[in-house]
């Protein structure tokens, strides 16, 4: 669908987080609202009228039956979350939380990620609150072997602390795939 555009960036009209997206940063996709969307809540979106699906009166309507089962190349386990903290905190903290988390991403990719790990980088900064990734970030600055490692290394000792993180909130640090014997 050409010409959709959309103004905030930070948070896709179906509560998606799409900058922590593997695609997004590997440039494979232009996120949601960047002039070309093929999503067909995008199109119901545009032909409402509305900037986010919560805003809609039908919302949750039949579109979203299931979105939230599996995962797609981005978590879908926060959307309904995000979208209650986008209305409460308001769209200014909630834009302001993730683009610290899209810097904290990038920092991660580029010095500790040994080439395996951005899926990983991504769901966690995604799942894990900004609190949590301030702690894990004071952790890292504090470590001073960590240069010193091999990025092999480097990128172990971190992700073992997102694990561990993730562990005492009860998270799961792994994408939901649908079943592919369906």
């Amino acid at each position: 669908m050409k010409n959709f555009y959309r103004e905030n960036q930070n948070l896709s009209l179906c509560g998606l987080n799409y900058k922590l997206c593997p695609m997004f940063i590997g440039s494979y996709c232009g996120g949601c609202g960047n002039g070309n969307q093929a999503c067909s809540i995008a199109r119901c979106g545009m032909s409402k009228g509305v900037e986010y699906c919560f805003a809609c009166k039908n919302y949750p309507c039949e579109k979203y039956d299931g979105f939230d089962e599996t995962d797609s190349f981005i978590t879908h386990a926060h959307r309904k979350n995000d979208f209650e903290q986008a209305q409460t905190k308001g769209l200014k903290q909630y834009n302001s939380i993730q683009q610290y988390k899209e810097k904290f991403l990038k920092k991660l990719l580029a010095e500790y990620n040994d080439g395996r790990k951005k899926s990983f980088f991504c769901l966690a900064v995604n799942l894990l609150d900004a609190e949590e990734l301030k702690s894990i970030e004071e952790i890292i600055s504090s470590e001073s072997d960590l240069n010193a490692m091999l990025p092999k290394e480097k990128s172990k000792f971190v992700s073992e602390l997102f694990l561990a993180a993730a562990e005492k909130k009860g998270i799961c640090l792994k994408l939901r795939r649908k079943d592919r014997r369906d």
